[in-house]
């Protein structure tokens, strides 16, 4: 049990609840770890909350009851999303990052651990309330993004491979059509990597017609779970065909001129719906 002054309790508090994302934690645990009244827990809480809220970290969410307590919903105020985004895809659209096909260089953007965090709570701030249990993405440049948005759900994050790896044990694998390509393509999953029935959040850092995010929810099927959400850092917007409908952008490929080495990139679906 720790004896603080109200200031170092408040410090205290703060860290754990940041710490501990989308966890309702009871009043009671700080009350006999600080040795505390409810009553002064409250309070505290109280103050957290508000600086939270002014400062756009997040929400405090109070949930009543025996079994109640607190949670932390981390949350990024759309007026400094935008902002952030709006830097993004000026970097974004240096003609330097174009590559063939129309694709982007995004390698350094999702290798700076500060855009990653901001974009992971964009993505979380989007499905706050879609009551996730697990992240999913595909090798390999999903991954940095699906770590970042699952560090602020506080759930486990799961990859999906294109190849099969003895160090994954038995496996479920899936033939899937690329969107952009039309070639047939496959993937897969360790059996023990996901339990059954679980609730997905997809994230993935870029998305022509959709092919990919469209095998993964055929193949979180064989598992019998549930896709709350679908979440795209960049997706291109002139395609023909899209195989999936149910999902939202951070940023949208408008434009690219190969030739004129131009790029156009605005907002995504997240700030435009």
């Amino acid at each position: 049990m720790k004896k603080l002054r109200r200031s170092a309790r408040l410090v205290d508090m703060t860290q754990h609840l940041l710490a501990h994302p989308h966890r309702l934690i009871p009043l009671t645990l700080f009350s006999e770890q600080y040795g505390a009244a409810k009553s002064s827990i409250s309070e505290d809480l109280t103050i957290i909350k508000e600086a939270f809220e002014s400062e756009g970290i997040g929400v405090l969410r109070t949930v009543a009851g025996a079994a109640g307590g607190v949670k932390f919903i981390p949350q990024t105020k759309e007026e400094r999303a935008v902002f952030f985004m709006n830097e993004l895809t000026a970097k974004l659209q240096n003609p330097e990052r174009l590559l063939p096909g129309g694709y982007l260089y995004m390698s350094d953007i999702l290798g700076d651990p500060s855009t990653l965090d901001k974009i992971g709570k964009l993505f979380a701030t989007a499905f706050a309330e879609q009551e996730a249990e697990v992240v999913m993405t595909v090798e390999t440049k999903g991954i940095p993004l699906a770590y970042a948005t699952a560090r602020y759900l506080n759930v486990p994050v799961v990859i999906v491979r294109r190849d099969n790896k003895v160090t994954e044990g038995s496996v479920v694998s899936i033939n899937y059509v690329s969107g952009s390509s039309k070639r047939i393509q496959t993937m897969s999953l360790a059996r023990r990597a996901l339990a059954e029935a679980s609730r997905v959040l997809i994230v993935d850092d870029f998305m022509k017609a959709g092919g990919t995010i469209r095998g993964m929810i055929d193949l979180l099927q064989e598992f019998k779970a549930t896709v709350v959400g679908c979440g795209v850092f960049v997706e291109a917007a002139d395609v023909a065909e899209r195989l999936v409908d149910d999902y939202i952008s951070l940023a949208r490929l408008r434009d690219v001129d190969l030739k004129e080495k131009h790029i156009e990139i605005e907002l995504g679906s997240y700030f435009t719906k």
